[in-house]
């Protein structure tokens, strides 16, 4: 998930003044400074046995990316660094107040994305709050890894050492698949193009390890994210109609505000039905902002799944199809990859 804006400005931009592009290159340095080759690590006697086991498992991922994913061979997620904090950037979201459509920031390289990135929290609240004060829904969420698209060598983060082994090794080969293959300007086609990657990458993974309980949690945990998503959808075809009805303010307020609380309710009541702790993205309290923040990271993951499918589970073909769809003007693309929705079987589709 999860490129950072400013992450890869931070370079783009040393000419141009403004604390946010200032933030963006000391944070970027902040991470490369840390940086420390793992085998360097594994060798450190005062490294904790757990953080050990599991950067070694890191550089078999690392390896296993190359060989068998076709992801690049290159010095990212070969070092560590201990940022000291539990997220490296935080993301803002924004949204009108009566409407779906994300607020967009533009940048060298990236092209324009639906969030603004920060290394520092206090920073992107204070964006977040005159964002507010202008009427709008805002989000800020923290944001555990990043990929600067392969222009710095990444390193695996501390901030990202608190999830399950699944959830590290999937963010490895997600970030990875940002490098092969970024369209400037489409969050939602880099983002799903992205997760359908680490989705196909754990599933070999873990089977070919011998985890077929491992396998059976994730599994499990991909049905519960795609009934999430499917909630959410049709949540947002009730809001789009109330914003499209031109009815009084603050009636208008009130039934969002029903909505949208009553969609946390059913994923609240969906994440206990399936044993899940809880609601993920869509717990309380909910706003457009969030709302929105849902479609950009998975908005076309089931046409992407189709071309997989249509492949033959052949990734060399998958990433032919993808490239192809990249090349294409962004309409285009759009209407394509719907179309690959539209084909796939219902327990093939999804979106992200």
């Amino acid at each position: 998930m999860r490129v950072a804006p400013c992450a890869v400005v931070a370079i783009a931009m040393p000419a141009l003044g403004g604390c946010y592009y200032l933030q963006a290159i000391g944070g970027q340095l902040e991470v490369m400074r840390k940086r420390e080759p793992i085998p360097e690590v594994l060798e450190d006697p005062t490294v904790p046995d757990a953080t050990r086991e599991r950067l070694g498992m890191v550089l078999e991922a690392r390896r296993f990316a190359v060989d068998e994913l076709g992801l690049p061979d290159n010095d990212s997620y070969r070092t560590y660094a201990d940022l000291e904090r539990d997220y490296v950037v935080w993301n803002v979201f924004a949204a009108p107040e009566f409407s779906l459509e994300p607020k967009t920031w533009c940048f060298p390289i990236v092209g324009c994305v639906a969030y603004r990135g920060y290394f520092d929290e206090a920073a992107a609240r204070r964006h977040a709050a005159g964002l507010e004060a202008r009427g709008y829904d805002v989000y800020v969420g923290g944001v555990p890894a990043y990929s600067t698209l392969g222009r710095f060598d990444d390193p695996v983060l501390n901030t990202m050492m608190r999830w399950t082994d699944a959830d590290l090794v999937a963010t490895v080969f997600h970030e990875l698949a940002h490098q092969r293959l970024y369209v400037k300007g489409d969050t939602g086609f880099n983002e799903a193009f992205a997760t359908a990657v680490a989705e196909i990458g754990l599933e070999r993974w873990l089977t070919s390890r011998g985890q077929a309980e491992a396998l059976a949690v994730y599994r499990r945990r991909i049905a519960f994210r795609k009934a999430l998503v499917a909630m959410a959808e049709a949540a947002k075809v009730e809001l789009e109609a109330l914003y499209a009805d031109g009815i009084d303010v603050g009636e208008m307020r009130r039934r969002k505000r029903a909505l949208l609380d009553d969609l946390s309710r059913r994923a609240v009541e969906e994440a206990a039905r399936r044993g899940f702790e809880d609601a993920g993205w869509l717990r309380a309290p909910l706003n457009n902002a969030r709302l929105v923040s849902v479609g950009v990271y998975r908005s076309h993951l089931g046409a992407f799944r189709a071309l997989y499918q249509q492949c033959d589970s052949d990734l060399s073909c998958f990433y032919a199809g993808a490239e192809e769809l990249a090349d294409l003007p962004a309409e285009q693309r759009r209407q394509r990859l719907d179309a690959f929705a539209d084909a796939a079987p219902s327990s093939q589709s999804g979106t992200h």
